[in-house]
């Protein structure tokens, strides 16, 4: 496993590109093993632009040692900041957050990703999910007004 900790994610394309079929299917099967024994594995993660807010979704197979999920979001230009703890139901379980606070800047792309924290306190993240939000112009200017007075 120390081998999947030290390889970034461009170095393991690399990796997985010149190696041979019977030795990429071992390593996909190390590497889902490797992300059960981590503490969650992730079906898929998704993020929508609905009406003012911004719905998040994702799926667990396997959610093993895992404390809880902890949401993020940032814009190209900021660094991430946690919006929510959401705590874990067990394998197999379908999630949704929706953050009604993203009308209220003035960005108009989002990036999302969940850190997952296990009982030990090792964290590990998501792939990001870019979100294009599309709120009207005067529910943008009224969320930018009400937060100047914050």
């Amino acid at each position: 496993m120390g081998i999947l900790k030290s390889l970034d994610k461009v170095k393991t394309i690399e990796y997985i590109l010149s190696m041979k079929r019977g030795t990429i299917i071992l390593f996909s099967i190390l590497v889902v093993a490797a992300a059960i024994y981590a503490g969650t594995f992730l079906d898929y993660i998704q993020g929508s632009s609905v009406g003012e807010d911004v719905l998040l979704e994702w799926k667990s197979s396997a959610e093993v040692n895992l404390k809880h999920f902890v949401i993020e979001r940032k814009t190209p230009q900021n660094p991430y900041l946690e919006l929510a703890t959401v705590e874990p139901k067990g394998n197999n379980s379908f999630y949704s957050y929706l953050d009604e606070a993203a009308y209220k800047t003035a960005e108009l792309v989002f990036i999302y990703r969940l850190k997952i924290v296990d009982n030990d306190g090792a964290t590990s993240f998501s792939r990001e999910v870019t979100v294009s939000h599309n709120v009207s112009g005067v529910k943008r200017t009224w969320g930018s007004i009400k937060a100047m007075f914050r």
